[in-house]
């Protein structure tokens, strides 16, 4: 649903003051804040594109094929699964389909209110910090646009938790904007850097050096856009990012670059 000027503001400004309730907040006071904050902008913000979104049938499934055409190169039947950050849970429940158990893992209720899941489905709401699933119990753990909203104290913590739950070998997709081309959350219209519910948005280089100091086994990253997908050796993506994020601001958010920029990192236990 196209919104105008007003409703944008709106928004923003909501979003950016429970962002800053974020920002300032301690580890302890994290654990219950990022369920609530998120509770409470769904709220008031009731035509956020997140629950817009539902209503779009289309748009939905085409989003969902979209992702499914990346995932299912990953996927067996004889998997465990688990989305952190699973939003309205679709991309979940289209997973239940291509592997034996899928767990959804959010903070928030008022998003993840959905239709009966199947039988081999399971939510699971979080602090935001911790991943409350059995030790080295998951092959994949997926998140899609999850990373950028984690205060940068938090994101170590939960790259550790979920390299914890999973199998050896196992491995954790991760999928978030790039900040070279950002900002990518409502702020976009109206500031430079993201000051709404991305925390921190991150670069491929960035999220690589963390991968690695989490302690996984191997790093690999995949070029692509909706249909088409690339593993790429990450050398090649680190050189690409440095020479694009030379050029203008303008040039740098141009639709050209969007299959570069946008980080799909892969990171094997």
């Amino acid at each position: 649903m196209k919104r105008n000027i007003q409703q944008l503001k709106e928004h923003y400004e909501i979003e950016k003051e429970l962002a800053n309730r974020l920002k300032l907040s301690t580890q302890e006071e994290r654990k219950y804040l990022y369920s609530s904050v998120y509770d409470e902008m769904f709220k008031k913000v009731p035509l956020h594109p997140q629950l817009t979104r539902k209503k779009d049938f289309i748009g939905t499934k085409m989003n969902i094929v979209y992702q499914m055409l990346f995932l299912k190169r990953f996927l067996k039947k004889d998997m465990i699964f688990a989305e952190i950050g699973a939003g309205d849970c679709a991309l979940s429940f289209a997973v239940c389909r291509n592997v034996k158990k899928v767990y959804a893992v959010d903070v928030s209720e008022e998003i993840t209110n959905n239709n009966i899941p199947p039988v081999n489905f399971q939510l699971i709401i979080s602090n935001g910090q911790s991943i409350p699933l059995p030790p080295e119990s998951i092959h994949i753990v997926y998140s899609n646009q999850l990373m950028e909203h984690l205060h940068p104290s938090d994101a170590l913590e939960q790259l550790h938790n979920i390299k914890n739950v999973l199998t050896n070998g196992g491995k954790y997709i991760c999928l978030t904007p790039n900040r070279i081309n950002g900002p990518h959350d409502i702020s976009k219209y109206f500031d430079i850097e993201a000051s709404g519910f991305h925390l921190k948005e991150y670069t491929f280089a960035e999220l690589n050096n963390l991968f690695k100091q989490v302690g996984f086994k191997t790093v690999c990253g995949y070029f692509g856009f909706k249909v088409i997908y690339l593993k790429t050796p990450v050398f090649l993506i680190l050189k690409l990012e440095r020479l694009i994020n030379y050029l203008p601001r303008s040039i740098k958010r141009l639709t050209l670059f969007k299959p570069i920029l946008s980080i799909k990192i892969v990171g094997i236990k």
